[in-house]
């Protein structure tokens, strides 16, 4: 009898490491399928459209940026993605004044969000500026890099997640996806949001900033497809080793650290809108491919993006999101 009881544990303790063993991978397939969707024709469209003579820069406060918001907008309803309540049309609206004279006008966030299945009052914040330069005579600022890959890339995740969503598999915890405006006069639209923020700044658990991703800078012209992160491990460490999984499993991307430095003369964890997150202490990461001879020039224009580069990027970034979003723990924060 013994021996019999002894046979059918054994017999159940392998059927257990066997679903567990299934369960894993069958998650990992689940990731993978919808990563997939994020694609260079998707992306090549979206920064086209973004960059193009039609939107004139996307100057805060000025007609191409608000021709740009509606375009982000009717996106977002289109694929069927929540607005926050009260904000009916997707926008948060900044007045004039906030701009302290570097506006025209009043300008606007675009926000949407998926609603978590287990934890809706945790929040994970994907974020872009699709503000530019504008118009200074008869010269764009096309801004293709900055930051219409970013914006094209937060808005591809946004339709990823809610293709998840749609076949069942919704996050646990809710996915704000947040396009700001006023970055290249000051980071006005971020300060805006996080002074007064339509989802608890104490319920959010991290900001995932996406501000120039489709570029190869100098340093790496020769080496293997990479991304500079930046903020991974200053207020989360946790946060941190989950980026890094991510990438080891999934998109083998030399991660670059050099810009994570305090020391680093550029400052680059200063000077975008994770900023305003982190301030409040909040985990970040800043999604950075480094400057290039285009920066801030008009010749910054569509044609120079590396689209199968930008989109692998992209995935390491949804891949990111889909654990913090999904794991039954939150975020550690650093103890110091």
């Amino acid at each position: 009898m013994k021996r019999v009881l002894l046979y059918f544990l054994s017999i159940f303790i392998l059927i257990s490491c066997g679903a567990k063993k299934k369960t894993k991978i069958n998650v990992d397939t689940i990731k993978s399928k919808f990563a997939s969707r994020i694609v260079t024709s998707e992306l090549d469209t979206k920064v086209y459209i973004l960059a193009s003579d039609v939107f004139e820069g996307r100057e805060t406060g000025e007609k191409g940026q608000k021709l740009a918001a509606s375009y982000i907008v009717d996106y977002y309803e289109h694929i069927g993605l929540l607005a926050p309540e009260g904000f009916d049309n997707y926008l948060q609206e900044i007045p004039k004044e906030f701009f302290k004279e570097k506006s025209k006008s009043a300008s606007e966030n675009v926000i949407a969000y998926i609603p978590g299945s287990e934890y809706p009052e945790e929040f994970i914040v994907i974020s872009s500026h699709y503000d530019h330069l504008g118009k200074k005579g008869d010269n764009i600022y096309y801004g293709a890099d900055d930051d219409a890959s970013g914006t094209a890339a937060v808005m591809q995740i946004a339709n990823t997640f809610q293709d998840a969503f749609k076949a069942g598999y919704g996050p646990k915890r809710s996915i704000v996806f947040l396009n700001f405006t006023g970055e290249e006069q000051g980071l006005f639209g971020s300060e805006y949001y996080t002074s007064h923020p339509i989802f608890p700044l104490e319920s959010t658990v991290v900001n995932l900033n996406i501000d120039m991703i489709g570029r190869i800078d100098e340093k790496h012209e020769d080496k293997a497809a990479y991304i500079y992160l930046i903020g991974s491990d200053k207020l989360s460490k946790d946060l941190h080793k989950i980026s890094e999984s991510a990438n080891k499993i999934f998109t083998k991307l030399e991660l670059d650290y050099t810009y994570n430095d305090e020391n680093d003369p550029n400052r680059y964890y200063y000077r975008s809108d994770h900023y305003n997150f982190a301030k409040n202490n909040i985990p970040v990461i800043f999604y950075f491919n480094g400057s290039h001879k285009d920066y801030h020039k008009p010749s910054d224009t569509p044609d120079k993006i590396n689209y199968t580069l930008m989109a692998k990027r992209t995935q390491l970034i949804f891949y990111t999101a889909w654990e913090i979003a999904n794991r039954d723990e939150s975020l550690m924060l650093n103890k110091n």
